[in-house]
């Protein structure tokens, strides 16, 4: 800021300005904020246009940014490589699509978490805005996408949800074919859970989840002492792209978590207009997976269900889904009365938005020739705040 004038900073661009475009997206929040403000001094209005100038050595430095050791500077990479699929003009990012989504197959099977969902969302960023390059890579990508979907973490089922959906979007009734035999595989398959949906005695050592393996380790007092110090924001400061600091452990997905994934896969594609009548078809499937309590994180699934029913029933209408509110009436109200607060929440605030949807009359009227004793809850929970 301190040179007289543009053409002297002008010179520095290159090397300066997609390293500054990294560091918004940094995971360290003091890092991030800083960044972000730098970049706005720096390029005023114009930072769009300025890295359209200068996209080749923006790539460059990207894909030389996903194969740092340091986990979060991979991820960062993948989200700014997804902000050019989203937010540069696609005949300057177009001659790069093929490099770019190479890079992001690679992102897409490191083992760190958070890398991965950065380079699923990318992916179903690049697939949207670049349909006819990124089709290619769909035998590729298919398998990371179902993978994601059915993750231990709920935020990568979530992110994976979301870019199968820009597949669809993208693709149209040939995607949507291949994804809807999977949601209708998944949701089928929480009859086959195990009562104990998570044994940590049990855990596979051949790989496991950073989540997983910290739960293990929290009370061991050798894990606390004498070890090396960790720069702000950073988990695993020389953690390879191979995995976490271990990586033989890592536990396989549960049936649950992929019909989990294939709730909030329905939740996106319900947004699709054209797609109600697809998403409809499957509900029952959902009501019935909701039945089944045989298993130690059914109300985790139940969760998830109550704060996506009033997305799906506004996204297939309310017409379609005053159809079919009874199939989920027992379901919400069992999690409504649950123990567990957060899904107790959930299903509070479910039969709330569902009754602004339908009209609160219609839907005590669905109550009450459903089952009469749900009506003292449903009365009750109009008073209760969301927690």
């Amino acid at each position: 800021m301190s040179l007289p004038n543009d053409k002297a900073r002008e010179v520095f661009y290159p090397e300066l300005l997609p390293r500054m475009c990294l560091n918004r997206y940094y995971v360290a929040e003091g890092v991030r904020i800083y960044s972000q403000e730098t970049w706005r001094q720096v390029t005023g209005t114009a930072g769009k246009q300025l890295v359209q100038k200068y996209i080749s050595h923006t790539v460059d430095y990207y894909i030389l940014a996903t194969e740092s050791d340091n986990h979060a500077v991979r991820e960062a990479a993948c989200a700014c490589i997804a902000e050019l699929a989203s937010k540069i003009h696609p005949q300057t990012v177009q001659p790069h699509v093929e490099r770019l989504l190479n890079t992001l197959l690679v992102c897409f099977q490191d083992d760190s978490w958070p890398v991965r969902d950065a380079a699923c969302l990318a992916c179903g960023n690049f697939i949207l805005s670049f349909p006819d390059e990124s089709q290619a890579a769909l035998p590729s990508l298919y398998p990371m996408f179902f993978r994601n979907l059915e993750d231990p973490i709920p935020s990568v089922r979530q992110g994976a949800a979301s870019s199968l959906a820009s597949v669809v979007r993208a693709y149209g009734q040939e995607a949507l074919a291949v994804v809807m035999e999977k949601v209708t595989a998944g949701l089928k398959g929480v009859r086959n859970q195990p009562a104990d949906s998570e044994r940590y005695l049990d855990l596979d050592h051949s790989q496991a989840t950073f989540g997983v393996v910290k739960r293990l380790r929290d009370n061991d007092p050798e894990v606390h002492s004498d070890k090396q110090m960790y720069s702000c924001g950073s988990l695993a400061p020389r953690m390879g792209r191979g995995g976490c600091s271990d990586p033989k452990f890592r536990r396989p997905s549960q049936p649950w978590e992929m019909a989990d994934g294939c709730v909030y896969l329905l939740s996106e594609l319900s947004q699709i207009p054209d797609l109600c009548r697809s998403v409809s078809t499957s509900l029952p499937l959902v009501g019935e997976a909701c039945h089944y309590h045989h298993y130690t994180h059914h109300i985790m699934f139940l969760e998830t269900v109550c704060k996506q029913l009033p997305l799906i029933a506004k996204g297939v209408g309310k017409k379609v889904f005053k159809s079919i509110v009874e199939e989920f009436l027992d379901p919400v109200f069992y999690a409504l009365e649950c123990e567990n607060t957060l899904t107790s929440s959930a299903a509070s605030q479910c039969l709330n938005q569902i009754g602004n949807l339908l009209g609160p009359n219609i839907l005590r009227a669905k109550v009450e020739r459903h089952n009469p004793k749900y009506l003292h809850h449903l009365d009750a929970n109009v008073f209760i705040a969301p927690f």
